[in-house]
């Protein structure tokens, strides 16, 4: 499968003069490591995502012997992805991340782990969003978005209201999507805005239900830098 954005690390950022607003800041930080640049070119071909503008994207054609799909929306360093993925060997995973320092993470994950049922899509996540089939994944996992704490900037979070009804309509019924911040503002923006969502029903009872980590959470190394206001806020909401 062709690569949804081939490029090695070092290219310049495409430019982005049309679509939705940037919801993810930089695209590469420090140089990438030889062997992870290699897998750019010999892995990352192999389980790219296509193209979302080449038309609707099935995961049952990402791999055919899935019993579930999964969709990870900014997977960072790819420690919880792979996890995942280790631990769901039967689901295929989709996972989007346009920082390039992360992909490089994952891929190398990937590789060492010898994990069979990963996609990546190295961009925007909201372009596969959009070519995905209505009612075509059981979990889609958003831990940790970029904030954009600023009032001036919150136009810039991911977490919109046209975004979640999207969201909400790729879910099967019965199907999980979680959200994780460590922000208390962005959690409110976030219930707030799933909430309004038809379809979509929020799973508490009661504080634990949102402050303590689910069983099957991978704690990651962004996680553990405590780099928010609050402890890890836990929102996760089911498709009825």
């Amino acid at each position: 499968m062709p690569a949804s954005r081939p490029k090695k690390p070092g290219d310049p950022q495409h430019p982005r003069a049309t679509g939705p607003l940037r919801s993810f800041g930089r695209i590469k930080s420090r140089a990438i490591k030889p062997l992870q640049a290699a897998l750019f070119d010999t892995l990352l071909p192999s389980i790219a995502v296509p193209d979302p503008a080449h038309g609707p994207i099935d995961p049952r054609v990402l791999m055919p012997e899935a019993k579930e799909a999964w969709l990870e929306i900014g997977f960072g360093g790819g420690e919880h992805l792979a996890a995942q993925a280790g631990r769901r060997p039967d689901a295929v995973m989709i996972g989007c991340e346009p920082f390039l320092n992360g992909v490089a993470s994952l891929l190398r994950h990937v590789d060492e782990g010898g994990l069979k049922n990963v996609r990546i899509h190295a961009d925007d996540a909201r372009a596969v969003v959009q070519a995905l089939p209505d009612g075509s994944l059981d979990r889609i996992m958003i831990l940790f978005p970029d904030p954009w704490h600023k009032a001036r900037h919150n136009k810039r979070r991911l977490i919109q209201p046209a975004f979640a009804a999207e969201l909400a309509g790729k879910l099967k019924p019965g199907g999980r999507l979680r959200f994780v911040t460590d922000w208390k503002d962005y959690a409110g923006w976030a219930l707030e805005r799933f909430l309004a969502t038809p379809g979509l029903r929020w799973l508490a009872d009661e504080a634990a239900d949102w402050k303590v980590a689910p069983e099957d959470h991978v704690v990651t190394r962004y996680e553990e830098k405590r780099l928010g206001d609050t402890d890890p806020l836990f929102l996760e909401f089911e498709k009825i």
